[in-house]
């Protein structure tokens, strides 16, 4: 008997260790919403989609993707639909002023800071309720301006290590249409990409930032929750480049609470 015992126990481990550890476990949840109510980016379909593969490929979240608002509530909700109880992140890549109700709005603020879920938001979601301070909070600021519209950008990685800029050198370039934000403050988030201010020009019409800090992706935490931005994004084929998509499943891992990183707000590097 503890010889079948003995070689049972061996036949069950052997089976574990040949099941990767995504089989063993449950697949988190994604809710991404590509809601506009503003400039539509074409780009916005490629992004979602690249999420989904992401997803499917890496074996550890599902995405549902929605056009609309309507899961972003804690009501019950009839016809099989999920409410933001079902969902473990939500990710906008939106414009505008979204068709959510007060109750929707203190749900999804209630999903990151009282439940400690993820969100996440991608290029133009800090165009996004302007009419909605609390949002903006949460985010960490809002669009103002792209004065060098769609350029070879020049990036300066500030933080190496956290797991969403492992992908990255220290510094590189990118052809994208990186923002400038108001109502952004280094006190309440971790900067993790910024534009080099020494290569680009700060005479170009509608730059406003007299402190030449220009952040391109950062992190916080808000409650018990975390928030993840990058404004990367705004070009069907930078979702396509291999490092943009490992810095979105990494991102995705650490606003789930997958894996550790640090979003101590700290002050921008003298470099």
């Amino acid at each position: 008997m503890k010889r079948i015992l003995w070689r049972t126990s061996l036949v069950v481990l052997a089976v574990l260790l040949a099941t990767p550890l995504t089989a063993q476990t449950k697949k988190k949840k994604l809710l991404a919403i590509g809601a506009v109510k503003g400039f539509q980016h074409d780009s916005v379909s490629h992004a979602l989609g690249t999420l989904w593969k992401i997803g499917q490929e890496s074996g550890l979240y599902d995405t549902y993707i929605r056009t609309d608002t309507q899961l972003l509530t804690k009501k019950k909700l009839g016809g099989n639909a999920k409410n933001l109880d079902f969902f473990d992140a939500v990710f906008f890549y939106t414009t505008g002023e979204l068709d959510m109700d007060d109750e929707q709005k203190a749900a999804l603020l209630a999903f990151v800071r009282d439940d400690g879920k993820g969100f996440l938001g991608a290029h133009s979601a800090t165009d996004t309720f302007y009419k909605w301070p609390e949002y903006g909070d949460m985010i960490g600021g809002y669009f103002d301006l792209h004065p060098w519209n769609q350029f070879e950008a020049p990036i300066i990685v500030e933080d190496p290590d956290f797991p969403a800029m492992k992908p990255f050198p220290a510094r590189f370039t990118i052809y994208d249409e990186i923002y400038q934000f108001k109502d952004f403050s280094r006190q309440k988030v971790r900067v993790l990409m910024r534009l080099d201010a020494d290569k680009i020009d700060l005479t170009r019409k509608g730059v406003r930032r007299t402190d030449k800090d220009f952040a391109v992706t950062w992190v916080r935490t808000y409650g018990k929750g975390r928030v993840f931005y990058s404004s990367l994004g705004h070009r069907e084929d930078v979702w396509d480049r291999p490092d943009v998509q490992k810095m979105w499943l990494e991102a995705i891992k650490w606003a789930m609470g997958l894996i550790p990183g640090d979003a101590t707000p700290r002050p921008k590097p003298s470099d």
